[in-house]
């Protein structure tokens, strides 16, 4: 019996020469497109089946063994010595994603993405059957902040729809009082076997859920799902020192499971600020005086993200010298100290003089040994096309 699977390789879009490295980077990129949780409800079943081959591709390529045995003989030398459970045995998956967060949706550890979908594959149990209870789903948000509250710390008010369990059911998706059947689909085993004569894939009963059994009469308020979306307000506090990117965990905040809640994550966003540049946790602002200060010093009024401070010009400050105030910056996020302003000095230049200024100024060129143009812009123009 030939098989009708298609080639790894393809399945991947990698050559047959193609390194460790480069399986793992086009594994990456496929599996955040075909993510069923980053994809339309309506594409959801097409992208169980995606993820699916493509992760059995890379659980085979990526694996030397496996790989030399798929190289010489095909699909055939891999299903006659392995058990579907075992291709996925032995496979660097923590290697491709250090955390669900790649996905940007909820999870725990990598191999939970399988039994989501209701797939036994690594072998520990891991399938749905019995109604395994489990833990609700992680969620994410993202909030902005200005720059002075990242720098001071906040509190934010999440809105958030999120799904709980159904208080008029408990979560059992049948109406109370109502009496439950056995499953005819999968028989009260909870789960389903495929084969196509190599192996064997183990599945979560699609009819039952995996409970093994089901209502004949659903719950008139969750509509037999056993969860209900409903919409919360969560006050989340921020800590002094975010900045765009941060990730914030509150646990317990995330979507109720028959185990429990899962956590909600609080991703950063800081918005851009008329007067201040950040880098790192150092400000930037750029501050212009006049001429005469700058020759001869003196004090200025600078911004900070407090108030304004009193800082001196010595004189002789040339345009685009940079000041440091200390610790009048953006406190570490970690609590190791305080960063500095920069404040970057620009010189204006007069543009229109009195005569009076004209003189002086003449006078001053000519004391350090300047020589003087007298003649306007417009004279040498017309001298020169003369």
């Amino acid at each position: 019996m030939q098989s009708t699977k298609r080639d790894y390789y393809e399945i991947l879009g990698v050559q047959k020469s193609a390194t460790l490295d480069q399986i793992k980077k086009a594994y990456r990129e496929l599996a955040l497109k075909y993510h069923p949780d980053r994809v339309p409800h309506e594409q959801k079943k097409e992208a169980e089946e995606k993820f699916k081959e493509i992760s059995e591709a890379y659980a085979v390529l990526s694996d030397s063994e496996k790989r030399a045995l798929y190289d010489q003989y095909g699909h055939s030398g891999i299903d006659q010595k392995y058990a579907y459970e075992d291709i996925f045995k032995g496979a660097d998956f923590s290697g491709v994603f250090r955390d669900m967060g790649d996905f940007g949706v909820g999870g725990g550890l990598f191999d939970e993405i399988f039994s989501d979908l209701g797939y036994d594959v690594f072998g520990r149990g891991s399938g749905h059957r019995g109604g395994r209870s489990r833990r609700g789903r992680d969620l994410q948000v993202a909030t902005d902040i200005t720059l002075e509250e990242a720098a001071s710390g906040t509190e934010k008010t999440i809105i958030l729809p999120r799904y709980e369990i159904c208080k008029t059911c408990s979560g059992s998706g049948a109406k109370p009082g109502s009496k439950k059947i056995t499953c005819p689909q999968c028989r009260g085993s909870g789960h389903t076997v495929a084969s196509n004569g190599f192996f064997q894939l183990t599945q979560t009963c699609p009819r039952c859920g995996g409970e093994g059994s089901m209502t004949q009469t659903p719950c008139p308020d969750c509509r037999g799902e056993g969860r209900i979306k409903q919409t919360h307000k969560i006050k989340v506090k921020i800590p002094a020192g975010v900045d765009t990117g941060s990730h914030l965990r509150v646990r317990g905040e995330g979507e109720a499971g028959t185990a429990g809640h899962g956590d909600l994550y609080v991703i950063i966003e800081v918005k851009p600020h008329t007067v201040f540049q950040r880098h790192h946790n150092d400000i930037l602002t750029e501050v212009t005086i006049s001429l005469t200060k700058a020759i001869l010093g003196g004090e200025i009024e600078v911004p900070t993200l407090d108030a304004k401070v009193t800082m001196k010009i010595p004189s002789g400050t040339q345009s685009g010298r940079v000041f440091r105030l200390k610790e009048k910056g953006i406190p570490d996020v970690h609590g190791r100290g305080k960063g500095d302003e920069l404040v970057k000095i620009g010189v204006e230049i007069p543009t229109h003089l009195t005569a009076e200024q004209r003189r002086l100024i003449e006078a001053f060129a000519k004391a350090s040994g300047e020589e003087i143009d007298k003649d306007s812009f417009t004279d040498k123009i017309k001298r020169t096309f003369r």
